[in-house]
């Protein structure tokens, strides 16, 4: 493992850290979408299948245990948590995510490594977590206020995919025969879609003033 795929998945952790921070101590879920971390419970669902059949290190099962269950809890805070849920504006959150569903099943069916089903579903994983997102950028453009927190999520969640990008950059320099289109590009098109965040976020952090997202 380099550094730029364990800054990646501490990266990746501290942006659940954060998240979950915000809606365990303030018992608040304003400015996140249900409908996003329903899709990244989807994601690690589907993609860590082989978490109890195919052993690669204590930290690989440690990791996709932290995953999946944070993702779970997430959801569960705020369908479930009689005081979370309240803060929870579903008049402003009203991506049509299952739509993204289908089209990344279909994709996964059609362009894969291999067509075997534990390969598909981890196919499908990175199709619809290139776009799952989307929800919570819509949500936070109509919100345009972004809390602290929020905002540090979102950033630190798009930061895990850069650092991503770079690990995949070295290896390719470092290792005979390492290509992986797939996940390539699908890493590409998540990152590109946190462009616009990442502009207005450091926007507000070089002026000083609050975060907010044009409308």
């Amino acid at each position: 493992m380099n550094i730029f795929r364990f800054a990646g998945d501490m990266t990746h952790l501290a942006s659940v850290l954060v998240l979950l921070l915000k809606i365990h101590t303030i018992k608040s879920c304003a400015g996140i979408s249900l409908k996003t971390q329903e899709l990244y419970a989807i994601v690690f669902a589907s993609r860590y299948l082989d978490i109890f059949t195919d052993f690669i290190s204590l930290y690989n099962i440690l990791m996709k245990l932290i995953f999946l269950g944070s993702s779970f809890s997430i959801v569960w805070y705020m369908r479930g948590h009689k005081i979370v849920r309240r803060s929870y504006d579903k008049d402003q959150d009203t991506f049509r995510h299952y739509f993204l569903l289908l089209p990344c099943v279909l994709l996964a069916l059609v362009i894969h490594e291999k067509f075997a089903f534990k390969e598909v579903m981890w196919t499908f994983s990175l199709y619809l977590e290139a776009v799952a997102i989307l929800p919570q950028l819509v949500l936070l453009q109509r919100t345009r206020n972004i809390d602290n927190l929020t905002g540090q999520y979102v950033f630190l969640l798009g930061a895990y995919r850069g650092l991503y990008i770079l690990n995949w950059i070295y290896r390719y320099f470092t290792e005979p025969h390492y290509v992986h289109w797939i996940p390539w590009i699908s890493g590409i098109v998540q990152t590109l879609l946190y462009a616009d965040f990442f502009y207005y976020y450091f926007e507000s952090w070089k002026n000083n003033k609050k975060l907010e997202l044009p409308a």
